[in-house]
């Protein structure tokens, strides 16, 4: 009999304490889930609870854990975890949902934020990314930093080996993009990708020393970066360096042979960190990388970085049918036959207005050949749109 697709939610665990892990499985399997996917490292936010009797509003501490971590592990870390007070307050979600599946429930799948951290970016400044100008990006832990590295090796090896969920789904193991939500984010002057892009550019010493170990002028193309930032800030009004980045890629800044050998090097440290953290979880528990469609501006080789663990979660956000189709195609061709390949999509209004919508999305995936779908995000919609998840995947049955 062939396995059907692994279908999952994505969920807080303050949803879980809110509604109760009885109804909140209860209403995933009604759903025509597997899976639930569930909050393990999160970053700070505020979120409208659409679904709590509790609160309609809620600010979870920032870069923190929501496991019972494991102190040996930790002995020779310098960074290292602080577990949010709710674990203690409403207890520990993952290990009851955990339980819960060995005794019959829905699988259980970590969704684990890794280098997207502002508590211990601030904490560590030295570990955090800095653009062409030595300045540090706090929200970010940089994946060629040796602690940084340590550390989101360690939080993995230590959820697996205590929890053995099913799968540890990876976001943020690379580097992150210059406009991420920051606090009242001011920019006047209107940047383009390209700049976005120029400004996200790590060189921290970490990412220097890694660079030129692989023979790579990091200096070289960060003089570079420093001057195209500094005229893109100057002009009256954004006009494109790079027009054609989004079609090219890396290979729109072949102009610059130094700049493009640097933006080619940043997939080392994210591929091999992938792979340090697949070598380090328990071999019962899967990899996965929650990665985008344009994964290569944070130094994702999406081929590369599913080769080194088990396989990827690509999120269709924002996608009409024919490109989710597209992007499955794409990423199995990338990731090949025999590694995971799942999509993710928000069931946010407006990108999804009717039950129609998801529906379609629904059936383009898998029609593309994806192996699974995370739906994002239980709490966080009402109620009436949770049901067209239900009716997405009673048409796929019934088809």
């Amino acid at each position: 009999m062939t396995k059907g697709p692994r279908l999952s939610m994505w969920t807080y665990p303050w949803d879980v304490q809110d509604l109760s892990a009885d109804r909140v499985t209860g209403e995933l399997r009604d759903l025509g889930l597997d899976t639930i996917s569930l909050a393990s490292s999160y970053h700070a936010g505020r979120f409208l609870q659409a679904r709590s009797p509790r609160r309609r509003t809620f600010y979870p501490e920032d870069g923190t854990i929501y496991f019972e971590p494991t102190p040996t592990r930790w002995s020779e870390c310098t960074i290292r975890p602080k577990v949010a007070s709710l674990v203690a307050e409403g207890g520990d979600v993952l290990g009851d949902l955990v339980r819960r599946r060995d005794a019959g429930g829905l699988g259980v799948s970590c969704w684990t934020v890794c280098l997207h951290n502002s508590r211990l970016g601030q904490l560590h400044p030295e570990a955090v990314t800095r653009n062409c100008f030595g300045e540090p990006s706090v929200f970010n832990l940089c994946p060629s930093h040796p602690e940084a590295r340590a550390y989101v090796a360690t939080l993995v090896e230590d959820l697996s080996a205590s929890y053995r969920p099913d799968a540890i789904e990876l976001e943020s193991p690379n580097f992150m993009g210059w406009a991420h939500g920051w606090h009242h984010e001011k920019d006047g002057v209107g940047l383009l990708p390209e700049d976005d892009l120029l400004l996200s550019l790590c060189f921290c010493p970490a990412c220097l020393a890694r660079a030129a170990a692989a023979g790579v002028d990091g200096a070289r193309a960060q003089s570079t970066t420093r001057r195209l930032v500094a005229e893109a800030l100057e002009r009256p009004v954004p006009e494109p360096h790079f027009s054609d980045l989004a079609a090219r890629g890396i290979d729109a800044f072949a102009v610059y042979p130094e700049l493009q050998d640097y933006l080619g090097w940043r997939f080392e440290p994210v591929t091999s960190l992938v792979g340090e953290i697949r070598d380090r979880a328990d071999p019962a528990t899967k990899i996965y990388l929650v990665d985008l469609a344009d994964g290569w501006l944070g130094g994702s080789d999406l081929k590369a970085a599913a080769g080194a663990c088990d396989g990827a979660v690509l999120c269709a956000y924002d996608m009409k049918p024919e490109a989710v189709a597209e992007l499955m195609r794409k990423g199995r061709a990338a990731v090949g036959p025999d590694r995971y390949l799942g999509t993710g999509f928000r069931l946010f209004h407006p990108e999804m207005r009717t039950a129609a919508d998801i529906s379609e999305r629904t059936a383009a995936a898998l029609d593309g050949g994806c192996d699974g779908i995370n739906y994002y995000n239980y709490g966080l919609v009402p109620r009436a749109r949770l049901d067209w998840v239900r009716a997405a995947l009673a048409e796929r049955t019934l088809a």
